[in-house]
């Protein structure tokens, strides 16, 4: 057996090369350790690139009343109190070092023009002040830029198009991972003493989506087959600005720098609507009216000036993603849609062809391209795109290991730290601050471990399972069940969801699960796409199972989790997180208590006005609210 597969040995090996995945082994590097960096894709191609708008950390270059708690309490408002406190109040605190320490390792971002020359910063919804540094819109590449030079000069071994199959135990801890390389189908095996997933997000799950191919939950459900527990898996975020028209490219995601560059929504009679969705959490931060939100925009956004000077409040487009895509999808649904089922983003009217080309060159650019559309003189048609995962693998705060020994996950692929709904720019400080605490904890575990082992005979069974479509001859096509799969997750677990359409949902997996065992792939494992997504169906129907079955759990609507039949925060469940795990080869889903904030730390921030007894009431189900 040993002869047909390429082997491999590390202290720590990292599965996933986004952003989270090359700062862990960046970290685990520099403490010493042999590090290798797997890839499904090409280095630099993540789907980290997709984050364009920016970063967001409290520097305080424009506005010095911004702080790590104000960032650590909008997190909180804006996951609806959902979040894991601990890993919220890490991220709040350590953004503004990981930001600067990109900066040293070379980032360029955009500039002040105020003459200090310090890093530039923009509005996004849920953030109370300008906070995302970013370099036009096209952040995300600037940090995997970064990154990527970063650990290419710091002794890493990467593996490219390599997809991992299986991780390994020995006993309960980790011992390493199997898989293919995609070219020629030959299998791989990495030794490892400590394994950190960071595999991105479960967007290929939906039809209409924002993620790239590799999006497939691989993470999620290697992590789950391993014996790993799965949280929040509930929550998928519908990201509010997706592409429309044409439908080749309807999903691709049009960032949300767009919005704090000025732009504002408006339906079919041309109508800003936002002013109506403006929920109780919200109320008193954004501008009611249309004359108040104009008058800030020109204030702040066209003339600069500083938004403590300004008594204008920021306009309702900025409000989270979650209460702007449910409003957008309200609007569509009542009729005052476009001639494509979306909705206008104008920003032609609000400013400048120069000022649009230079603040938003790659939307501008993908539009051109891609819909033959001049956003400088014509409004965008949008509609909400699955964008990102809150929930994923359980993991400790402090060290971001997952309930396996030596199991770590970083990124998108873990849960807790963005509640029930991530605001715009946390996920690129998400992935920097827990990379660099992935690597350096699994760097300690590595070092304080003895090398496991690996049973082969396990691997045996594994190429067993891989080869199994090849044995299925004139059996289904991966593509169909795929699509199959992308209407039922659509249809059950979508935007909008209730316990009939949830039930059906699950028998639909079932019945998927059953057709799998016969899809079958023509030819050999030299670069077989069939037969890739063949297998990464396994982990899809597993990540689609664990959505469904959490989001049928949890009876009331909070963040990206709307049930229509249980409209608004309950008080039983406004304290608990849902688990999901492996029992005897079933899936269980149980509820557990989420860790709240100590006390001490709530009344210090209530008496600094920057969290509202009244709202914590209300999102805590003790006082009457509508999500």
């Amino acid at each position: 057996m040993s002869d047909s597969y390429q082997s491999f040995e590390y202290d720590v090996l990292v599965i996933g090369a986004g952003g989270a995945g090359l700062r862990a082994a960046i970290e685990a590097s520099a403490a010493g350790c042999k590090t290798g960096l797997v890839c499904k894709s090409l280095l630099g191609k993540a789907h980290t690139v997709m984050a364009e708008g920016g970063i967001a950390a409290a520097l305080g270059t424009l506005d010095s009343r911004d702080s790590w708690r104000q960032h650590f309490c909008d997190t909180l408002i804006g996951g609806n109190f959902a979040n894991h406190w601990r890993m919220a109040q890490i991220h709040a605190q350590q953004a503004p070092d990981r930001v600067r320490e990109l900066e040293k390792w070379g980032a360029v971002f955009d500039r002040t023009s105020d003459g200090k020359g310090n890093i530039n910063v923009r509005h996004f919804g849920g953030h109370t002040y300008k906070r995302l540094a970013h370099v036009g819109d096209r952040t995300g590449l600037e940090l995997i830029r970064t990154l990527q030079d970063k650990g290419v000069h710091s002794g890493i071994e990467v593996h490219m198009e390599c997809t991992i199959f299986s991780l390994l135990k020995d006993g309960d801890r980790i011992a390493g991972a199997y898989g293919y390389f995609r070219e020629t189908g030959r299998p791989v095996l990495f030794k490892a003493k400590s394994v950190i997933l960071s595999t991105g997000g479960i967007g290929k799950l939906y039809r209409v989506n924002s993620n790239s191919w590799e999006c497939t939950g691989d993470g999620f459900a290697l992590a789950y087959l391993a014996g790993a527990e799965l949280a929040d898996m509930e929550y998928v975020q519908f990201h509010p600005t997706g592409m429309v028209w044409p439908p080749s490219v309807r999903g691709l995601l049009i960032t949300e720098g767009v919005r704090g560059e000025g732009g504002v929504l408006k339906n079919n009679k041309g109508e800003r609507f936002m002013f109506k969705y403006i929920p109780p959490k919200y109320q008193g931060k954004y501008a009611d009216t249309e004359a108040e939100a104009n008058a800030w925009f020109q204030n702040v956004v066209v003339e600069g000036q500083k938004e403590e000077t300004v008594k204008e409040r920021k306009p309702p487009e900025l409000m989270s993603r979650d209460v702007t895509s449910r409003a957008i999808w309200t609007e569509i649904k009542e009729g005052r849609g476009t001639e494509h089922s979306g909705i206008y983003l104008d920003i032609a009217s609000r400013r400048t062809p120069e000022d649009i080309k230079r603040k938003l060159p790659s939307m501008y650019h993908q539009f051109k391209q891609l819909a033959d559309v001049d956003i400088t003189k014509v409004p965008m048609e949008i509609a909400p795109t699955c964008h990102y995962m809150m929930g994923g693998i359980k993991v400790d705060p402090e060290t971001q290991m997952s309930t396996v020994p030596g199991l770590f996950a970083a990124g998108e692929c873990s849960a807790g730290m963005h509640g029930s709904n991530r605001l715009g720019g946390n996920s690129l400080s998400d992935l920097v601050v827990f990379g660099k605490l992935a690597g350096e904890h699994a760097a300690a575990f590595a070092k304080a471990h003895s090398t496991p082992k690996v049973d082969e005979s396990s691997l045996i069974q594994m190429e067993k399972e891989m080869n199994r479509p090849f044995e299925n001859q004139g059996g289904e096509v991966s593509y169909s069940l795929l699509a199959d799969l992308q209407t039922v997750m659509e249809r059950g677990a979508g935007m909008y969801r209730e316990e009939a359409l949830l039930d059906q949902g699950l028998k639909d997996l079932t019945a998927l699960r059953d057709r799998l065992k016969k899809v079958s792939a023509e030819g050999n494992r030299l670069f077989n796409p069939g037969w890739h997504v063949a297998l990464d169906l396994r982990n899809m129907l597993i990540v689609g199972e664990a959505i469904t079955r959490a989001a049928r759990e949890r009876k009331e609507s909070r963040g990206g989790h709307t049930r229509t039949d249980c409209p608004g925060y309950s008080k039983d469940f406004a304290k608990k997180r849902i688990v999901v795990r492996q029992n005897n080869g079933s899936m269980e889903v149980v509820q557990e208590d989420l860790p709240q904030i100590p006390l001490e730390l709530e009344n210090e921030l209530i008496q600094e006005h920057l969290l509202k007894p009244e709202i914590m009431k209300q999102l805590r189900g003790e006082a009457p609210m509508v999500s």
